[in-house]
């Protein structure tokens, strides 16, 4: 009997019956599994892959024995079969990012997860080599969730062809004309944003099996490397007509995505990348779109849509969580804590302008102010996303195509991501907002992440910011001891600066994005936080 790790898939593999065949075997086959085993019953979609074959995938969320019936148009009978799923034993198999305790994420297997994201939109459509390339990049890298683009992307520094297209060419069906005058004055706001060219006569009823089969290679790389797939299934920078298509050809092709990657744990589905540049598309299409991946994906993956301008309305019940891009030069993740109590959902903030040097604004900011917004955003319960825009000879930025790192700010990031996953409970949130700088508070509850029934004053971190005093005066209980040390965010350090009691002056370098840590090493919690002296 097959045997598959929990949180992995199986892959069954189905011809059509002799005898069978379909003009458009992409709308007119169908086959479906049902999959059957001791705590759940899961029916599936297959899709078509090309050369006569259909797959269908499924993930089982249980250890156990499951039996499954395929089922559909293309079989004269139905296959029926078993498999077990046992427990994971790969290193970073710990099942589906969830929304967990709070406005947190977390693994499925109770793992807490600290979303320190990058972008780098175009990549699975540049050249093998450089794919292969930016794999090794990630390999070393502190990232744990890519953003990327199934479409390709035309904007500048991403003006070439891509490898392959989504859909195939040569019939021209599907295309809607009456959405071309919509794109055209949508494109005259935005310079980078050429006007499109509709001779590629693509049929956006038949996808491109092997521009898929590519992603799915991709996908499942990033997967065994621990790295989450932030899938972008649309967005506004195209000249080939993607946001043309018609209506049933767009809902199709959402469709044919649950079925062909809603198997691989470490999906999340972002409708679109700044959807408000996608003058073709209504408020009526983009909840369509979003009741279809609640309805219909059968795992329940994180699902949002990501704002250039404004931002969605997150509290829309098939939104999971807030994909956010800054919408202040200055201010960014400082909104964190407002925006976990207006959605009371996690926010990621996706966006909050690019380590580099090009001309746009928002790519030419510093390692040390990318690194402090990320600071920020964790302090406050959130999480953030780096990006990269080094310009070179080549052209080659890691923003869009990948390749390899430049900048500072990756190392520090890593180091941030230590920080937090030493927080007693699993999770930071701001404390109760009598200090200047952020507090973040963390959980001391069970091993499993969750902070509910923890003692405000036994874990607290001071983050300095951009301020740089000499030193700090602390007001500690006088029947308890905190251990206290000193966090150098940009220059990685961790200072222990002793055991302490009562009123007490802590040293500091008087250098920028400083951090405190206090820790309880005994005495019993008097349940309030640590206070500042100069808050007295």
């Amino acid at each position: 009997m097959e045997r598959v790790e929990k949180w992995d898939f199986i892959e069954i593999e189905v011809k059509c019956a002799q005898g069978l065949s379909f003009q458009n075997p992409f709308t007119q086959g169908q086959v479906t599994g049902t999959f059957r085993g001791e705590r759940e019953e899961v029916r599936v979609s297959g899709f078509y892959d090309g050369g006569g074959c259909y797959k269908v995938r499924f993930m089982p969320a249980h250890e156990g024995r499951y039996a499954y019936v395929i089922e559909g148009n293309i079989l004269r009978e139905a296959i029926t079969g078993e498999f077990e799923a046992v427990s994971p034993t790969r290193e970073n198999n710990h099942g589906r990012v969830r929304v967990v305790v709070g406005c947190h994420l977390g693994y499925e297997d109770g793992t807490p997860y600290y979303s320190i994201g990058t972008t780098c939109y175009a990549w699975v459509h540049q050249s093998m080599e450089l794919q292969e390339q930016t794999l090794e990049t990630l390999k070393g890298s502190p990232f744990n969730k890519i953003r990327f683009c199934i479409f390709p992307k035309f904007y500048e520094f991403n003006k070439k062809e891509p490898l392959t297209y989504p859909f195939e060419r040569g019939t021209g069906q599907g295309l809607d004309g009456t959405l071309a005058e919509q794109d055209r004055r949508q494109r005259k706001h935005f310079p980078g944003m050429e006007e499109p060219r509709w001779d590629f006569d693509f049929d956006y009823f038949r996808p491109n099996t092997a521009h898929f089969q590519r992603f799915d290679l991709r996908i499942r790389q990033l997967r065994d490397l621990g790295i989450e797939a932030d899938i972008i299934l649309m967005h506004p920078y195209d000249r080939w007509g993607m946001n043309l298509m018609q209506a049933r050809c767009c809902d199709q092709y959402l469709r044919y995505m649950i079925a062909r990657y809603g198997a691989y744990r470490n999906v999340w589905w972002s409708l679109a990348n700044e959807y408000d540049l996608i003058g073709t598309k209504t408020g009526q299409d983009w909840e369509r779109y979003g009741e279809i991946f609640y309805r219909e994906d059968p795992y329940g993956h994180l699902r949002s849509i990501h704002n250039c301008m404004g931002f969605y309305d997150y509290s829309r019940e098939w939104i999971t969580h807030c994909s956010m891009q800054r919408q202040d030069f200055y201010k960014t993740t400082e909104y964190t804590d407002e925006y976990l109590e207006q959605y009371g959902k996690p926010v990621v903030w996706d966006e909050i302008c690019y380590e580099g040097n090009i001309h746009f604004g928002w790519g030419n900011i510093t390692g040390q102010e990318l690194v402090r917004r990320f600071w920020e955003a964790f302090l406050r319960g959130g999480c953030a996303g780096h990006g990269e825009t080094f310009l070179d000879e080549k052209e080659i930025l890691w923003w869009s195509h990948g390749g390899i790192l430049k900048g500072e700010s990756p190392q520090r990031l890593r180091f941030l991501l230590k920080i937090c996953q030493e927080t007693p409970g699993g999770y930071l949130r701001k404390g109760p907002g009598l200090f200047d700088e952020v507090v973040g508070i963390g959980g001391e509850g069970e091993s499993d992440g969750k902070a509910s029934g923890s003692e405000p004053c036994g874990y607290e971190i001071h983050y300095l910011g951009i301020t740089r005093p000499a030193y700090r005066m602390l007001y500690l209980p006088q029947d308890q001891e905190y251990q206290v040390e000193v966090i150098d965010t940009w220059g990685m350090t961790v200072e222990d600066a002793g055991v302490h009691s009562g009123t007490t002056r802590i040293e500091l370098p008087a250098r920028q994005y400083m951090a405190i840590r206090i820790r309880r090493v005994r005495g019993k919690c008097c349940g309030a936080p640590v206070r500042d002296a100069d808050k007295k």
